[in-house]
């Protein structure tokens, strides 16, 4: 067992020395290796991972939510989440992501002044892990900043303690010109400090700080924190804005060798602390950078495909999927140990980076004009030229689904429907975000008192109201929420719905969008087609070359098909399932 704890320091070693080859540190490479194994409280006892397992399958599949998504007047909102999920989501969803929920200054919980406390204003540690226990709970490290008014940062003013050279700055004089990041304000912040001006670095806002990771206290840290969270219960990990976290002036500053290197690194300490950990990168840039994450199957387990969300909502607003079938044919498989963490919709916009290079700019300028007629608001980025380009789309995804290009018509709910049953389909692992399981849409008067365009989707519900809601029957929630666990329920007891289960896409013209899935054992073949368009059209059999000497059945309606010739009419939106009967 000795040998294989001193595998892992030669490990750490080799990965620490890549870090800050061109960094002048203090420590002895050798003597932080066995301080962040310390840390992270591993030794001669400890697991060696498994490589290329899949820690998931297709029972798997997340809400995401914050906090206080649901809220009520007599207990705190942790406790509030845990019964909404019990009694409203049960064994539909066997996992969640609790947005982050930690003390926090601005940018709803992204800019965190305390890492190691939850926010009294939600509940408290036993109530994150009473979660945990029941649920696979994700959560976040933000990882790249803080709070301007975390403690490490009030020490970097003044000039000692914890955190005083924890923080990147740069000077004024410095070519700063190349810098990508997703936000319009001054990348750097002048502030004053015992040692005089400094010019803090700030990829997103002011109040969001930069961490200085050539320094290994920042490492140490984090890992420390790391180490708190698998304590309390964390299994999933989502390392919030990692493209950023590595800075070189006179660089773009994004995508750096280190920064992936620090993600393989921190994966080597999380999978030797908890072999059944799963780490997701956050990186919202475009589709071929995305993929790098996944490294050779030793950095992220998961990605986000953050290129679903604008292609599916263009497929379904144009009733075209020519872009959407195109993208998913030059996708690769993800080999095993890793897998795709697919969503349609997050309590951030619907990214439109991801979908550089996918849509043409007419495509994107229609799509970006029918979600603000939609009453949808843009957030902007500037671009390497100094031009003014479009970011994200802010928007209730149910609002988002009212219509077409065309304008708004009777289709709303089953539009809606639609794009879920593909993403559900699809290879990876499902993520729903709480107010699309709800059919929860725009909300107006938090934007108009935050300011702030993502405010839009990021509704409260009071949980009387919530409860008055899904039992209207005037009102669409509650038809959402039974439609959508309705399909996961379908979904977790096929095995050609695990995360990595063989895709091919289907060629079946430009309204009908379809693709095979068949399980890891070969056992298992289902064809997920579905009408992305307003008007029925016919799907025949033939076109989907099923095996006679099988028999079919659609999941969904649970209708069992005997004629392999006929033509099965899809009405405008529905999805189908076509199954082989498994023995």
């Amino acid at each position: 067992m000795e040998k294989v704890f001193e595998q892992l320091i030669h490990k750490l070693n080799q990965q620490l020395s890549f870090i800050y080859r061109e960094v002048a540190i203090e420590q002895p490479i050798a003597e932080l290796a066995l301080e962040l194994a310390n840390l992270m409280r591993l030794s001669d006892d400890s697991q060696a991972p498994v490589p290329y397992a899949n820690h998931w399958s297709e029972q798997d599949a997340i809400l995401i939510t914050y906090g206080d998504s649901v809220i009520s007047a007599d207990t705190s909102p942790l406790k509030t989440l845990q019964t909404f999920l019990d009694n409203h989501i049960g064994d539909s969803i066997n996992g969640v992501h609790i947005l982050p929920f930690f003390p926090y200054s601005s940018d709803d919980g992204f800019a965190v002044i305390d890492y190691a406390a939850v926010n009294p204003t939600l509940g408290t540690w036993q109530d994150i892990s009473a979660i945990a226990e029941s649920r696979n709970l994700m959560s976040d490290l933000v990882i790249n900043h803080c709070s301007s008014e975390n403690l490490w940062f009030q020490h970097f003013v003044q000039g000692q303690g914890e955190g005083h050279d924890f923080f990147f700055t740069a000077k004024e004089s410095d070519d700063i010109s190349d810098v990508v990041r997703p936000r319009t304000s001054p990348l750097l912040r002048a502030t004053e400090t015992e040692n005089g001006q400094q010019h803090v670095w700030c990829t997103f806002s002011h109040d969001q700080v930069d961490f200085d990771f050539r320094n290994p206290a920042v490492l140490k840290a984090f890992v420390t924190i790391i180490r708190q969270y698998l304590d309390a219960g964390v299994k999933i990990f989502r390392f919030d804005a990692i493209a950023f976290i590595w800075k070189v002036v006179g660089t773009k500053s994004i995508n750096l060798p280190e920064t992936h290197e620090i993600v393989r690194l921190l994966r080597t300490l999380i999978e030797w602390a908890q072999p059944n950990a799963i780490i997701i990168t956050e990186t919202n840039i475009p589709n071929t950078q995305n993929l790098t994450y996944f490294g050779n199957a030793n950095e992220a387990h998961a990605i986000y495909n953050f290129s679903l969300p604008p292609l599916l909502l263009n497929t379904l607003l144009t009733g075209n999927c020519l872009y959407l079938k195109r993208w998913l044919m030059s996708m690769p498989p993800a080999q095993n140990g890793t897998t795709y963490f697919n969503f349609i919709a997050s309590h951030d916009g619907i990214g439109l980076r991801p979908a550089e290079g996918l849509l043409n700019d007419e495509e994107l300028t229609s799509l970006i004009t029918t979600i603000e007629n939609f009453g949808g608001k843009i957030s902007w980025r500037t671009s390497d030229n100094g031009e003014q380009k479009a970011y994200e789309m802010n928007i209730a995804l149910y609002d988002a689904m009212q219509g077409t290009v065309a304008g708004k018509d009777e289709w709303n709910f089953d539009r809606f429907i639609c794009a879920h049953a593909i993403m559900f389909a699809l290879e990876g692992i499902p993520g729903i975000y709480i107010h699309s399981m709800l059919g929860t849409q725009n909300d107006e008067q938090k934007l108009a008192q935050t300011g702030h365009n993502r405010a839009i989707n990021r509704h409260r519900w009071q949980q009387p109201l919530l409860e008055a809601a899904l039992n209207d029957d005037n009102k669409h929630h509650a038809k959402v929420l039974s439609h959508l666990k309705a399909l996961l329920d379908i979904r977790i007891k096929q095995p050609a719905f695990h995360p990595n289960a063989t895709q091919f896409t289907l060629h079946l013209g430009l309204q009908l969008f379809g693709f095979w899935r068949q399980s890891l054992d070969r056992k298992q073949s289902i064809f997920c087609v579905s009408n992305i368009s307003d008007q029925p059209l016919a799907l025949p059999l033939s076109e989907l070359n099923l095996i006679i000497t099988e028999s079919w059945i659609e999941l969904i309606s649970h209708q069992e098909i005997t004629e392999l010739t006929e033509e099965i009419l899809l009405a405008p939106y529905q999805t189908v399932w076509i199954s082989n009967k498994k023995s």
